[in-house]
Order: C-alpha cells, then structure tokens, then sequence
C-alpha cells in the first residue's frame, strides 16, 4: 500500500505489483496494468495488495449483522474494459455515498454507473441506483508509489434517494486502542500469485483498532489518515475494499462511520502483514456536507 490502492476485479484479479501498481486479469486474457490505480480496498495495508490499492479483507469473517448503510460500486479499469473491479463506500444520507477519491478517479478507473446498497452480497439485493454524479476533494493526490494519497475522499450522488438507513459520521476518531471494525468485498486470499486471489461475493467484516501515528511508516498517518491495526492475527483490508468504511461504537453502542479505505499504512507489505490506512471521515466533515449542499 505504498501507492494508490488497487482496483480489485470481482472475481481473478493478476496482480503482482507493490502498492499504486494494481495488476487485473480477465476472464478473455490476462494483462498487468502498470498505472497507479487506486485500490478499492477497506483494509489499508493489506487494501489493494498494499500498494495503495483496496483488496477485499483477508482473513475476516463473513458479515455478522446487516450494515445497511454498505455500498458496493463496480469499476472497470481505464486502460481496458475488460478489467472489472470493485470499490466499496457507505451511504452518508439519503442521495448521497462516501467512498475513496482514487476511486472514481477518471486516470485510474471508470464507473459502471450503478452501486448496490444495503446488501451482504456483492452483486444481488438491496438497493440498485445510477451514479447521477460524482464530487472529489480538490486536494485529492495519487501517491503513485512515493507515499499515501493525500485527501483521499469522494461523493457520489445517487439519481434517486433510496430508504436504507445512512450511517452517521462520527464527531472525532477514537483515541489510538479504540476498537473498529472494517467492511469489504475484496480478496480474502493474500497469496504471493495474483491468480490465486479470491474475492468475496459475501460481505467480509474485521475487527481492528487504531493505531498510533508511530504504528504506520513514517508519514503516512497524520490527523487526516489514520493508522489502523488488525486485531486478528494476519489479516487487513486488501484489493477490491478501496473506499469501504471503518466503523466505531458510539456511546450509546451504535455505530458510526470514522474512517474511509485509502491504502496501506507502510510501503512494500503484503495486506496481512501490515496496518492500513484511512482518510478520517470527521476530519472532512465540513468539506463533505459543504460539497453535498453545493451540489444538490
């Protein structure tokens, strides 16, 4: 995750890249990007094959309530359309989905033009809505291998409100040891070769914690990212949880958004082996509801 997180195809993805170089295989041919794609991954270090790219949650366990407010969107990748990934987010408001900037970013990936809400299942029920428009932080910045993305967040605009309960952002992150929890689709297998990954159709969850500044590589985590730890022995959010949620228990035990997949916490580790990363979502609080009400 030492780039921007991958992309991580629903279903082989070839990739055999460090973090920022996601790697997808089709089902017509097998190819490697060599772009800096930014990952859907909902784990961090382990997001995206810990280049910067978003996996699915290795060594997680299938989801154990409903997340209503889960979002799953489909990518293709810009350079072949025949590479097909996956990005995560959670819905914020009724019209309104917060992901990774990287991915929808037009260099790295284009939207299929839907997303699923509210479902355990990648690609059946819930809530099916066309993507109406997209809205990207204006600082947003691959990191492109020579460090984490910087502002790492996005908006998608949903055509039509939809009645899944959104989930709340959190008014601050919990202090370093506070218990989270992490939402993904992407690979469940952290195999050395790319064409042994799996990626799950079912709804992956894992327990972790913050993690200090110092339990991240040095300027990675800051007040706007936030390091976060497996509390499972090696497992993390990996390729395809790009922009999934991290979740925290308010003081009345519900819970509420804090953080949003953005890549690996460290450059050059394997998604289980290292911590993640995460663009604070009440860190951008102001920009977000600023950005929902100037765009409808």
């Amino acid at each position: 995750m030492d780039r921007t997180p991958l992309i991580a195809k629903a279903g082989r993805v070839a990739h055999a890249r460090p973090i920022g170089e996601p790697v997808f295989s089709s089902k017509s041919s097998r190819r490697t990007v060599a772009r800096t794609t930014a990952v859907v991954l909902a784990g961090a270090a382990c997001a995206a094959m810990m280049t910067g790219s978003a996996e699915a949650i290795v060594n997680g366990e299938d989801s154990t309530q409903r997340y209503p407010s889960m979002v799953s969107i489909p990518v293709t990748g810009v350079d072949d359309p025949t590479l097909k990934g996956v990005c995560g987010g959670s819905l914020i408001n009724s019209k309104w989905v917060l992901t990774a900037a990287h991915c929808v970013d037009p260099m790295l990936v284009t939207l299929d033009g839907t997303v699923r809400i509210g479902s355990e299942w990648m690609k059946s029920g819930g809530t099916v809505r066309s993507v109406a428009k997209t809205v990207s932080h204006p600082g947003y910045r691959n990191g492109e291998g020579a460090g984490p993305n910087r502002n790492d967040i996005a908006l998608i605009r949903l055509n039509r409100p939809v009645a899944e309960k959104p989930i709340r952002i959190a008014d601050k992150p919990g202090r370093p040891g506070t218990p989270t929890r992490l939402l993904g689709f992407g690979t469940i297998e952290d195999a050395p070769d790319p064409t042994q990954w799996v990626f799950s159709n079912r709804l992956q969850e894992l327990d972790t914690r913050r993690g200090a500044v110092s339990e991240c590589a040095p300027g990675y985590a800051d007040s706007t990212r936030l390091c976060t730890i497996s509390q499972v022995p090696k497992a993390m959010a990996c390729n395809g949880d790009s922009g999934g949620p991290q979740l925290q228990r308010d003081r009345k035990g519900r819970w509420e958004l804090v953080g949003v997949t953005s890549g690996p916490g460290a450059p050059g580790v394997r998604c289980s082996e290292g911590p993640g990363l995460y663009s604070s979502a009440p860190a951008y609080a102001g920009w977000i509801h600023e950005a929902m009400a100037r765009n409808g």
